[in-house]
């Protein structure tokens, strides 16, 4: 059989070449040439068109499938990101910033599947076997049935995956992986994509589940072609702050779960500890007579938790006012900003505006926009809201106070963390008699709603 050729195509028009270009002939596209493998094809053993068979329709109703049974993690936070635990044959995807913790968290995640029984094949194409085993130790992880192999050649790597037989592979970064038939540098758009592609058939023909480490470019996102996060099953983003201890595992793609699942970790000595109940972390800090501090209960998936927006409204010094915001979309505060101006007759218009979602989380869901609306408020007017309340909602361009989804779970959150009074829309349907021990305000209006909060002192 012939060997596979490298071509080269254009992104912008398809323009086929055999040898690379920095302009593209056809459409004039600068750097938009990308090497590709172009694989003969065997006609020996190929059917003819006449002989091929293929599969006919059927009835959804006599489709014959058998459930994936999970495989836990034994770390409850990844599990609940994953959808209830890791799907053999499933190739899971983990980006973040460097230093974040994206090596310790896979690393723990290898020693705990190997003791509860599975063979884990570690391999890393950033650190040698010594500095794997000096994190391991640190971390105390031991595991009989956890194999290092620090290797960047693919070739080499099928070949260890065939001897060894692993139900768990780790690559550790699919950027430093190298696909030796293609004469393109480690990390470029064809490599990442042919290691991809050769990772995904590694999963779903053998069943190996597979996490790959991605690296992230200086806007976030994860480094290489789009067509990357399109081909995995699932895709995890690790957050945080380097200067804290806490990050955030984030579901933004996830074929067998919901995304937008959030885990939270404390970043020790020994590694990553898991924080279960994340509304105290958010919350612990929380001045309780501040003024320009609310709190609202967002949901991040199917888990609902409380964080403390913060809001600084002071007098501009310059022609145009200022608009800052950290953890909150910048166009959704200056909506809210303009409502509170028409529809409430609180002059904003020469104020700047600095607002904040503490402890490093970043809520982009309609609910939060009441809440951010009180901070706002409560610093212009300089009255500091009640420690005990707490409000959901979204407002409208006229001013209304619009319903929101999975007001039960909200409430029950509320509730369970001592909250007395919670503010919701009055839209919601919602029987006050099955959450006894916290008082539900129905609101329908922005206006209304300050009145009702501050009362007088407004």
């Amino acid at each position: 059989m012939a060997k596979a050729k490298t071509r080269y195509i254009c992104q912008t028009c398809g323009y086929v070449s055999p040898q690379m270009l920095g302009r593209c002939p056809n459409c004039g596209a600068w750097n938009q040439m990308v090497e590709e493998i172009e694989r003969p094809v065997n006609t020996k053993a190929t059917p003819s068109r006449t002989s091929v068979s293929h599969s006919q329709p059927m009835k959804l109703n006599a489709v014959q499938f058998d459930e994936q049974q999970r495989h836990q993690t034994g770390i409850s936070e990844l599990d609940r990101v994953l959808g209830g635990g890791v799907v053999p044959g499933s190739l899971v995807l983990i980006g973040g910033d460097p230093g974040i913790g994206k090596s310790t968290l896979l690393l723990q995640v290898s020693g705990q599947l190997a003791q509860t029984g599975g063979k884990v094949l570690y391999v890393s194409g950033e650190e040698s076997a010594s500095q794997i085993k000096l994190r391991a130790n640190r971390l105390q992880i031991t595991a009989d049935n956890l194999y290092l192999y620090p290797e960047t050649d693919m070739s080499a790597i099928r070949d260890a995956i065939a001897e060894q037989k692993p139900n768990y592979l780790v690559i550790d970064s699919v950027q430093t992986m190298n696909e030796p038939e293609l004469a393109s540098a480690i990390g470029s758009v064809a490599q990442i994509r042919e290691v991809t592609a050769e990772l995904m058939n590694i999963a779903k023909q053998q069943g190996v589940s597979v996490f790959v480490v991605g690296h992230v470019t200086k806007g976030g996102a994860i480094a290489g072609p789009k067509i990357l996060e399109h081909m995995v099953d699932t895709v995890l983003y690790f957050e945080g702050d380097l200067h804290h201890n806490y990050r955030i595992l984030r579901s933004v793609k996830n074929r067998f779960g919901s995304t937008n699942e959030i885990g939270m970790f404390e970043m020790n000595n020994d590694g990553l500890r898991e924080v279960t109940n994340p509304s105290e972390i958010f919350l612990e800090e929380r001045l309780a007579q501040a003024t320009g501090s609310a709190v609202v209960v967002s949901m991040e998936g199917t888990r609902p938790i409380l964080v403390e927006i913060q809001s600084l409204i002071s007098p501009t010094l310059y022609g145009n006012a200022k608009r800052t915001t950290t953890g909150l979309d910048h166009n959704r505060v200056s909506v809210i900003m303009a409502v509170l101006e028409k529809r409430a007759n609180i002059l904003l218009q020469n104020q700047d505006a600095y607002l904040k979602a503490t402890g490093g989380v970043r809520l982009n869901e309609p609910a939060i926009d009441l809440a951010m609306a009180m901070a706002i408020v409560s610093s212009y007017k300089d009255q500091g809201l009640a420690p005990d309340e707490c409000f959901v909602g979204e407002i409208g361009l006229t001013g209304e106070i619009r319903r929101v989804n999975l007001i039960e779970q909200r409430i029950k959150e509320a509730a369970k963390l001592g909250f007395q009074k919670i503010y919701v829309p009055a839209n919601n349907d919602i029987d006050v008699h099955d959450f006894p021990e916290i008082q539900i305000v129905g609101v329908k209006t922005i206006g209304k709603t300050i009145k009702q909060v501050f009362g007088t002192r407004i």
